[in-house]
């Protein structure tokens, strides 16, 4: 498959090195398309323009699915294609990063473990969404009723989580005194550094309390944030792929052209030197965080909720209506930003027309379906904090109103025209109780609000943001998504 690859697109950048060069020095979690289009090709473009040896073991350990890509690029020697779609025109790039990939279902948990207590590793980063760090939103502590978690305590040697696998590994280091490793969180999670720190070290602590106490002292957790639309692959995006490039690549991902990665210089066994290729080596990145989080992050799930109510498939069709498109740019400006604490250079007005063109690229089929994927995890660092923040300084925050209540009629299950919605969230049966006993009422809004792990005490009991989301809920049920939004 790779002398197809290569050879079929011919006019295609492509690696001028095999795996051979590189060296398994990062393990990665969650071989998504996210990590595809990002940190394996910023770790890529480094090995264009340098002699470095840096190459990844990819590793998957959820689905089948998960497991089915993971063959798909063994058959292809690790390579696979990344497509840049701009607003005019498509770069197709052939990725050689990767020199080896594993699952559970294939090579088995002990050999994945293994592999991540390898002297020759140095990092292990991870792409496993907000929900894969097992963390009770509500407390910001190890969530010990989660299933995984349960399952890692009673058979600690065989995990199902990435933390299990991170804390077995981090264990065979520690007996066979090797040297540590950094932990590197690339999700869109705030501070994803130390939560994956304090996520791995609770449940160390409940396994061995000599090993916790090596990771608290050895082990590096940088922060990091990471930036760019990354559609999940379709038929229709596979096709277009295979089209350009002369061949079919079941590998393949579609990402918008621009790119950003801030990280924590806080390495305890080497690093790529990524900055070489854009990436931003800093002491702090919470303000970059914070930024990206409430002004990208908390409008793509205003849009999505919004937009799919309001019938729209993509947040590029969400921009071809003016209301959506000024209902954003005000959100970012007037009700996100005053809550953030950002250096005096940043101009976090040309940011917010930034964000607005990625989100018109017509090129980009970003489902607004896909965005609102787990919002249970998601609201509070996107939209919630924010809103504690301005009912602290008593000012106006009516757009993040209507984004909560948008998110409370999604996960009603049934869309404007009484159509399904296949909500996926890990608190969806909770939801379907909810509305089974409620239905499409405002009598939902108290009730939803009552659930801890997404909107805490404070929030639930303060009567101003209870009657906020409850008007704007009823105003949704009343005119519906599009007229709520042109009232904004």
């Amino acid at each position: 498959m790779e002398n197809t690859i290569v050879t079929a697109a011919i006019s295609v950048p492509r690696p001028n090195w095999s795996a051979d060069r590189l060296t398994t020095r990062i393990v990665h979690l969650g071989c998504g398309a996210f990590h595809r289009a990002h940190q394996a090709l910023y770790t890529h473009h480094l090995l264009e323009k340098t002699d470095t040896d840096w190459g990844y073991c990819e590793v998957n350990l959820m689905s089948t699915q998960s497991a089915k890509l993971i063959e798909e690029l063994k058959l292809q020697s690790m390579l696979y294609t990344v497509a840049e779609k701009g607003q005019d025109c498509t770069e197709l790039k052939i990725i050689g990063s990767m020199k080896e990939a594993m699952h559970p279902l294939i090579d088995g948990v002990n050999a994945i473990v293994e592999k991540m207590a390898n002297p020759s590793v140095s990092i292990i980063s991870l792409t496993v969404t907000e929900k894969g760090y097992c963390i009770d939103p509500a407390t910001g502590h190890l969530d010990l009723k989660n299933s995984l978690i349960i399952q890692d305590l009673a058979t600690p040697s065989t995990p199902r989580s990435a933390l299990g696998y991170i804390t077995a590994a981090l264990k065979l280091r520690f007996e066979r005194q090797l040297p540590p490793v950094t932990i590197l969180s690339c999700d869109n999670v705030r501070e994803n550094g130390h939560i994956a720190r304090e996520a791995v070290l609770a449940l160390a602590r409940l396994q061995d309390t000599a090993l916790a106490q090596w990771i608290d002292d050895n082990v590096t957790f940088p922060c990091t944030m990471v930036d760019r639309i990354v559609p999940a692959a379709t038929e229709e995006t596979l096709t277009e792929i295979a089209q350009l490039l002369g061949v079919a690549d079941p590998c393949a991902i579609a990402c918008e052209p621009f790119r950003q990665w801030v990280i924590e210089d806080n390495f305890v066994n080497g690093r790529p030197d990524w900055d070489l290729v854009g990436a931003q080596f800093v002491a702090d990145v919470v303000p970059f965080e914070m930024m990206k989080l409430r002004m990208l992050n908390g409008s793509h799930s205003f849009l999505a909720y919004l937009g799919y109510l309001g019938g729209y498939a993509h947040i590029s069709d969400t921009m071809t209506n003016v209301d959506y498109r000024n209902a954003a740019r005000a959100l970012m400006l007037d009700e996100q930003v005053p809550t953030l604490t950002m250096p005096e250079e940043t101009d976090l007005e040309a940011y917010a027309d930034m964000l607005i063109e990625r989100f018109t690229n017509p090129s980009l089929k970003h489902q607004t379906w896909q965005i609102a994927m787990d919002g249970s995890q998601k609201l509070p660092q996107r939209l919630l904090d924010s809103i504690a923040w301005h009912i602290e300084n008593g000012t106006d925050y009516r757009h993040l109103a209507l984004g909560v209540a948008s998110w409370m009629r999604y996960v009603s299950g049934i869309d404007e025209k009484g159509q399904p919605i296949d909500i996926r969230d890990p608190l969806s049966d909770t939801f379907a109780a909810i509305y089974e006993k409620d239905g499409l009422s405002i009598g939902v809004v108290k009730e939803l609000l009552a659930i801890k792990s997404i909107f805490g005490d404070k929030l639930s009991k303060n009567s101003q943001f209870v009657e906020n989301v409850t008007n704007a809920y009823q105003q949704l049920l009343t005119v519906g998504a599009r007229a709520a939004v042109a009232t904004l």
